[in-house]
């Protein structure tokens, strides 16, 4: 139950703490007074949009902050568990801090949550029926709920959403297959010849920076054996003329020198310095000649290396790919593409069966659902009809008629709320009730709904518009029963409403000193509630009459 409402700079509302008892609570005031700014700051704490527009004139931002005992809620403790938001002995305090960006903060015994699991945890706290919520009576979706509360179908209910839910998520996926083998069949032509034209090729990365090279030593190779062969002239002398090669002079250097060292130390060391220079020479012209011999001048060879180039960057640019690793991964994409046609057809033959099975699933449980409703129905309709006719529609009639649907998350049922005053040939109920009689069937439904769920707290908004006199009477003894059983608030301008409280608060508007209009709350006992029920019999002038009747009422 709630059990206190704290509001700052809500709309006309400056400050706002009050606490609320267990029963029935009326709530009264004149018209404009600000009942709807209360609602909505209740509101706004369960959830609802928030802007900067909610925010008081002057403040930098709201904040509307509720306490409720939910300590007996199992269902609601598992919810927090589940999010790990605080239990705290089934004491929760839930707070909205609106800011002047409009943007808000949600909070659940001091720890952030979303918004979206605030709405979630408040669908369990209050159910507030608003003003024009009577039309809900013509919301076919309202009307199927209001049958599977009664009936407890919510088991089969999570069942047929989460099945229909896996059917459509399996028939997209099913769907997505079956274009992709089609797409795959019409290219699979293409795609082959283009694979196999890159497999041929034998692609090796690494390959066209090898072509490269050989590429250009085959191209010059006259003038790399013409340049090696000079490099060996160099060092081995002239054959044709008794000059040295600069091997023979190097030895008979080092040959001196080593004379030489049998006087001057020094010199043995260069000896042996010149000695290695003349091997590392002797080795460097060992390598330019092999390096010639293996320099080839072979003009078929250079056509073949640039042929294969051509190849290659012929592929290269068909596929739009910078190397060849680009396309080797392009040719393996498309073999990818040829034999993933097989696999996809065995997924969409596993999917097809998985389809069925779903499909087996949802018939079944939208008939169980349909079994329950059908079952349902009657009683429902029967416990409607006796509390209407409670209510002064002696001769009123209340059926509800079940018929197939097309199947959705809920199954395959659609409901209709079928009435009549008369007692004959009941009609759709949103045309052919008046609105006082609407506002009767709803609360009809509520007091019944209010014993087959947990809420803990209902606010009815003026559900009572449209009717007066002994009627009204009898829809605040309604109410006032479901107040032995919850908490419930009765936001009323009908006295004989008003009167059966257990707690009565007098929303009131003022002017404060420098002009706002400021709305607030306050409980009222005693002669003040006295002379508040006679206002609402006499209007601004309260007789004696009045506040005689008052009594009357309030001790009845």
């Amino acid at each position: 139950m709630l059990t206190s409402l704290q509001v700052r700079n809500y709309v006309l509302i400056d400050s706002l703490d009050i606490q609320f008892p267990a029963g029935l609570g009326i709530i009264t005031g004149q018209t404009g007074a600000g009942k709807s700014i209360l609602l909505g700051a209740l509101s706004l704490v369960l959830g609802s949009k928030a802007d900067a527009s909610l925010i008081g004139r002057s403040a930098d931002n709201c904040i509307v902050e509720a306490a409720f005992d939910v300590h007996e809620d199992k269902v609601l403790e598992g919810m927090l568990a589940e999010k790990d938001l605080p239990w705290n002995g089934g004491q929760l305090v839930v707070r909205r801090v609106v800011a002047a960006s409009g943007r808000s903060r949600s909070f659940i015994n001091d720890e952030p949550v979303k918004v979206e699991d605030l709405s979630r945890f408040a669908s369990r706290l209050v159910d507030i029926h608003s003003q024009h919520q009577t039309l809900l009576l013509s919301d076919r979706a309202y009307q199927l709920s209001m049958l599977d509360h009664f009936a407890g179908n919510s088991a089969l209910l999570e069942e047929c959403s989460g099945t229909w839910t896996a059917l459509s998520s399996h028939q997209a996926e099913l769907s997505s297959i079956e274009e992709r083998i089609r797409t795959l069949a019409q290219q699979r032509d293409f795609n082959e010849a283009m694979f196999r034209r890159l497999d041929e090729a034998r692609l090796r990365e690494g390959e066209m920076e090898e072509l490269d090279l050989e590429q250009k030593a085959l191209a010059n190779a006259e003038e790399i054996k013409s340049g090696l062969y000079s490099v060996s002239g160099a060092f081995s002398g002239d054959p044709q003329s008794d000059s040295p090669s600069v091997d023979s002079l190097m030895k008979e250097a080092v040959r001196q020198l080593s004379k030489v060292a049998k006087y001057v130390p020094d010199a043995s060391g260069l000896a042996s310095r010149l000695d290695s220079a003349r091997l590392e020479i002797e080795d460097i012209l060992s390598e330019v000649e092999s390096l010639g011999q293996r320099t080839e001048v072979s003009p078929e060879r250079l056509e073949a290396v640039e042929n294969r180039m051509s190849l290659l960057y012929e592929l290269m640019n068909k596929h739009q790919c910078a190397d060849i690793a680009q396309l080797i991964a392009e040719r393996d994409r498309l073999s990818g593409l040829i034999f993933d046609s097989d696999a996809l057809c065995e997924k969409r033959d596993s999917l097809v069966k998985t389809v069925g099975a779903d499909r087996e699933r949802l018939e079944r449980v939208c008939k169980a659902l349909h079994d329950a409703r059908e079952k349902a129905a009657g009683p429902f309709a029967a416990e409607i009809q006796q509390s209407i006719r409670d209510l002064e529609l002696d001769q009123a009639v209340f059926r509800v008629e079940v018929t197939p649907s097309a199947v959705t998350r809920t199954g395959a049922d659609a409901v209709s709320f079928l009435f009549s005053a008369s007692g004959t040939a009941p009609a759709d109920v949103a045309k052919c009730a008046s609105g006082g009689e609407m506002s009767r069937i709803m609360l009809c439904l509520k007091a019944m709904m209010a014993k087959y769920t947990s809420m803990p707290t209902m606010v009815f908004d003026e559900i009572d518009t449209g009717v007066s006199g002994s009627v009204a009477d009898k829809m605040g003894s309604m109410i006032c029963r479901m107040g032995r059983d919850m908490q419930v608030f009765a936001i009323t301008h009908l006295p004989q409403v008003a009167a059966k409280g257990n707690a009565h608060f007098l929303v009131s508007k003022s002017i404060a000193e420098d002009g706002r209009a400021v709305t607030s709350i306050s409980p009222l006992t005693g002669e003040d509630r006295v002379r508040e029920i006679a206002r609402m019999l006499s209007g601004s002038t309260i007789t004696p009459e009045a506040i005689a009747n008052a009594k009357s009422l309030l001790s009845y």
